[in-house]
Parts: structure tokens; C-alpha cells; sequence
């Protein structure tokens, strides 16, 4: 394999490298939104059971004011009935404090109805508190983590980054040129390797003289297929074992 070869494979591996380490750094930001997106359903459901809590709170409250100004009228009547002078404002009188007794029974069935839907709620509330500050800790300890990962990938882009600049100068420009379109073009994979007679990347034949050709490296040769360049690696000779 040809000093050439060894660089442009090199110069593939840092940029194989560096768009797997880039592409981990742009899925950082959509990692975060993801798990704030969750927290932020569950505090949305945590809210709006608080929420529900409060209005049940209030409308039992309402109705005790109600009972008590129910039961200050029903209190009122009663002394003017003990003041009536005729059979009729009599009846008048109780007439009307059965309507606040009645009134005070509904008043009093809701509250009981009202502290029956309150029960679960109140315990819906306690146990999302307690689970989302659990939550809020563990996607704390996850963002923190993904941050370092990402900071830690950072610094070996940076690395790969000044390593391939430091490789680009030693190849021919054209080959450079070359490179990068066909990269850009197959994937990411602009060098591949000939085995068995066929490029390693398409997997397409060569033809007899083509393979002579490339197996005396005297130049940078590419696929008649699929335009790759491509290197032959001759297999390395082993000593038979004892």
C-alpha cells in the first residue's frame, strides 16, 4: 500500500469519525428538549390537579358561608314567627324556613360529595409532588451526563480536526478534490477496499487488467462502477507455526 493510500485511508477514518462525534453533538439539543418535553407534560398534569383541588376547596367553602347565612335567616324567621298574629304569616314563616332547611340539606349532600372527590385528588397531588421532584432529579443527573459526553466529544473533534489538517497538505490537491466530492456523493465512504476482484463498496467485478493495475500501486486508481478509490491490500504471508 502506497504512503498516499495510507493517508487518504487515514483522512477517511478522522472524517468517519468526526461526522459520528458531530452528529452526537447536534442530537444533544433534541436529547434535552425531549426529556424537558416529558417533565414539562407531567407538571402540566401536576398543575392542573392542583388546580382541581383548589376549585373543590373553595366550592365547599362557598357552601359552608352558604349553610351559615341559611341558617342565620332560618334563625331571623323563627323569631318573627314567634311574633305572628295570624295563622297565615304563621305558615309564611315556616313555609320559608323549610325552603332554608332544604336549601341547607343540598348545600350540606355537596359537601360531602365535594370532600369524596377531594380525598383522591389531595393524594394525586402529594404523590405527583413526590414523583416529579424525583424526576426533576434524574433529568438534572441525564443533561448533566449528556453535556459531559457532549464536551468530551467536543475535544476529540477538535483533535480529529487538527490531525486531518495536518494530513490534507501531504496529498496532492486534485486527490483532495476528488476525495471530498466523492465522499459527498457515497456516504461518506470515498476509499474502499479491492477483494476477491471486486470493490468492496458497490461490489461490482473488475475487470482482469484493471486488478493488475491496482495490484502494482503505481497510482491512485478508481472504481469504474461506482468511482470510489480504491486500494489493494495484499494478503500478509504467515509463518507456519511449530
Amino acid at each position: 500500500m502506497t504512503p498516499e493510500i495510507e493517508r487518504i485511508l487515514r483522512l477517511q477514518s478522522i472524517d468517519t469519525r468526526s461526522a459520528a462525534l458531530e452528529k452526537e453533538i447536534a442530537a444533544l439539543p433534541k436529547y434535552i428538549a425531549s426529556i424537558e418535553k416529558a417533565m414539562d407534560s407531567h407538571k402540566r398534569r401536576l398543575e392542573a390537579d392542583r388546580a382541581a383541588l383548589t376549585a373543590n376547596q373553595k366550592e365547599r367553602k362557598s357552601l359552608e358561608g352558604d349553610i351559615q347565612i341559611q341558617q342565620q335567616k332560618i334563625s331571623k324567621l323563627r323569631d318573627q314567627t314567634l311574633q305572628a298574629k295570624t295563622n297565615e304569616q304563621y305558615r309564611a314563616f315556616q313555609k320559608e324556613i323549610e325552603f332554608c332547611e332544604a336549601e341547607i340539606r343540598k348545600a350540606e349532600d355537596r359537601i360531602l360529595e365535594s370532600m369524596g372527590e377531594s380525598e383522591p385528588l389531595d393524594v394525586a397531588v402529594k404523590a405527583a409532588e413526590v414523583a416529579l421532584k424525583q424526576e426533576q432529579g434524574q433529568v438534572d443527573l441525564q443533561k448533566k451526563r449528556a453535556q459531559q459526553h457532549t464536551a468530551m466529544d467536543q475535544e476529540g473533534l477538535a483533535k480529529l480536526q487538527a490531525e486531518r489538517v495536518t494530513i490534507v497538505p501531504e496529498l496532492k490537491p486534485q486527490l483532495v478534490t476528488a476525495y471530498d466530492r466523492i465522499r459527498k456523493k457515497s456516504n461518506g465512504v470515498a476509499v474502499a477496499e479491492a477483494t476477491d476482484g471486486r470493490c468492496g463498496a458497490c461490489q461490482i467485478t473488475l475487470r482482469q487488467q484493471f486488478m493488475q493495475d491496482l495490484r502494482r500501486n503505481e497510482e491512485v486508481m478508481f472504481c469504474e462502477s461506482c468511482g470510489r478509490i480504491l486500494y489493494y491490500n495484499p494478503p500478509k504471508a504467515f509463518d507456519a507455526a511449530p
